[in-house]
């Protein structure tokens, strides 16, 4: 054995106390350590041996066991009945490979630079092994948690982990009997704070997961009944390959649809969604745009028309958002609406229907005469009429700001 293996086995034991005192102090579900003699000695043994089984496998670049891997996934499983989160299994592993990567460093200095070809045979089995060790540790890890958590409570693991870009997602994935696609379709239903009498909506998230086979998350708002349920629907390539630009949103978002009217259905009152579209490796920034256009999106009870929307459905809307000035012009609009009656409805079905006197009187279940009386009544509060350019460019935006709540 080289000088540079031999001083990484001298250091071995040093390097193992230093890391359980670094999960000690880092990681506050690693606090029992400095309670519990047992558990800092069990967890100091398992460092400790990991660091030798590093320096008599990666001389030789040989490969990790069948047992070593076996061993390595019993740590994760036993850290995940014990109750371990994902957020603190992340931390733990990105602490590991931090200190590992310093020893070899530290161990390089110690030989005052020499040993540059050990150094290499290290970092050329680091990597690869280091993958199958995780790879390990996370099957252990979703080995418990199947047999700990109930399946909609893995489903939001998944979920959470696909946002996160843990790579425990796979496991779970497959522990749960779902595809990761290419491609999904981040949804946010937005849910704001009601009367009471809700129903229980657990058992209405899990028939969610089986029914649509996709990871969701509910996320708990400010109100007690308030917050947003969170959906990655897979989005399988269509069966026809020549899709234009126009017609492929349609297409992509009738999963999408779905779910967000089951939801609502389930829900029994007003909620509000948001989608976008986009590779596994981009779902994060997918959530913050579905989520801001939940929030600009109108809210509406379960129906033919709840959809969720899309930048191009509230592109405006979303610019007034970050324009204060426009923003507080419209809700003066809007306001002057208010003597009615029944004014901001009005113009919600009037524009939905592209205008037409005959389908919006049905929708709102009103006499034509009783419709036109109306929108002479908006062109009388507002000296605009709403069906000119400008009333149609005006009152859209105060239509989906009203109905949002954004001026609530």
């Amino acid at each position: 054995m080289g000088s540079f293996f031999a001083e990484l086995a001298r250091q071995a034991s040093a390097n193992a106390r230093r890391e359980v005192e670094e999960y000690a102090r880092e990681i506050p579900e690693f606090g029992f350590l400095d309670t519990n003699p047992r558990a800092r000695a069990e967890t100091l043994e398992y460092a400790l041996w990991l660091r030798r089984r590093t320096v008599e496998l990666s001389p030789d670049n040989s490969a990790l066991t069948d047992d070593d891997l076996g061993c390595i996934a019993a740590i994760g499983e036993s850290r995940a009945a014990a109750g371990m989160s994902l957020d603190a299994r992340q931390r733990v592993l990105r602490l590991h490979t931090s200190l590992m990567l310093r020893e070899i460093n530290e161990a390089t200095e110690a030989q005052r630079g020499a040993g540059v070809d050990e150094l290499m045979r290290m970092m050329n089995w680091f990597a690869p092994q280091g993958e199958r060790g995780i790879r390990a540790y996370s099957q252990g890890f979703v080995t418990a948690l199947r047999h700990r958590l109930p399946y909609v409570e893995q489903a939001a693991l998944l979920a959470r982990s696909l946002l996160s870009g843990d790579l425990i997602s796979a496991e779970l994935a497959t522990a749960l009997g779902m595809e990761l696609p290419e491609r999904c379709a981040v949804t946010v239903i937005r849910v704001p704070d009601g009367p009471a009498g809700d129903r229980d909506l657990e058992s209405e998230i899990e028939a969610l997961v089986k029914s649509h086979h996709a990871p969701i998350t509910w996320c708990p708002g400010k109100g007690s009944r308030s917050g947003e349920l969170i959906a990655l629907i897979p989005l399988h390539p269509a069966p026809t390959p020549d899709l234009s630009p126009t017609q492929a949103p349609a297409l992509v978002s009738d999963p999408a649809t779905n779910l967000v009217r089951d939801f609502a259905q389930a829900l029994g009152r007003p909620c509000a969604a948001g989608t976008a579209t986009s590779s596994l490796s981009e779902v994060a920034d997918a959530l913050d745009l579905a989520r801001r256009i939940s929030r600009a999106a109108p809210l509406r009870r379960a129906s033919a028309r709840l959809r969720p929307h899309t930048l191009s459905d509230v592109f405006v809307e979303l610019a007034v958002a970050d324009a204060p000035l426009v923003d507080a012009w419209l809700h003066a609009v809007g306001r002057s609406l208010q003597p009615g009656p029944d004014l901001l409805v009005t113009l919600d079905a009037y524009y939905h229907h592209d205008m037409h006197r005959g389908a919006t009187a049905a929708a709102l279940n009103v006499h034509p005469r009783t419709l036109d009386y109306r929108l002479r009544r908006v062109r009388e509060l507002t000296g605009i009429d709403p069906g000119s350019t400008r009333g149609v460019r005006v009152f859209s935006s105060v239509v989906t700001r009203g109905l949002s709540e954004a001026w609530h």
